[in-house]
């Protein structure tokens, strides 16, 4: 249930942030009307006062490449039980939340920041489920054979 769990925020989170950076980079490369897009959809680049960027073109890129990238190979290697798959959906959760941390350092609070902020503690959240580092409420934890049994002192 977890690793399903995972998948989907994951996956929602690797399709909007790779579709959404490369509608950044290329609206503020090309322009909106070479993408179709009305002008008004694009965030202008006066919201980038105060930061190291001009445009969102390199924010864009960022946004695609390495916290789209990220969410990619972390839903591709958790579906395919790769033995680097739970490592990479940490990095693809702690990017996100690192993303929107610093996201809100220059830019207003949105909606959105808070969506995303959300889906990386629940990326964060199901990979511990995954990991048996945190079990749902109610549930007994189930001793293995690997784990040493805890004996009480001085009964």
């Amino acid at each position: 249930m977890s690793r399903i769990a995972f998948l989907v925020v994951a996956g929602f989170v690797a399709l909007t942030s790779f579709l959404g950076g490369l509608v950044m980079a290329l609206g503020s490369w090309l322009g909106p009307e070479r993408l179709g897009l009305p002008p008004e959809v694009m965030i202008p680049n006066s919201m980038l006062a105060g930061s190291p960027f001009a445009s969102f073109l390199v924010p864009g890129i960022l946004l695609a490449v390495i916290v789209g990238g990220t969410h990619v190979a972390a839903v591709v290697l958790v579906i395919g039980n790769h033995r680097w798959g739970q490592l990479m959906a940490a990095a693809a959760g702690y990017s996100i939340l690192i993303w929107i941390f610093v996201q809100m350092v220059f830019i207003p609070f949105s909606v959105l920041q808070l969506v995303y902020f959300l889906a990386g503690l629940a990326e964060i959240g199901f990979l511990l489920l995954m990991l048996g580092l945190l079990t749902p409420q109610g549930a007994t934890h189930v001793h293995t054979a690997s784990e040493p049994r805890r004996s009480v002192q001085g009964a």
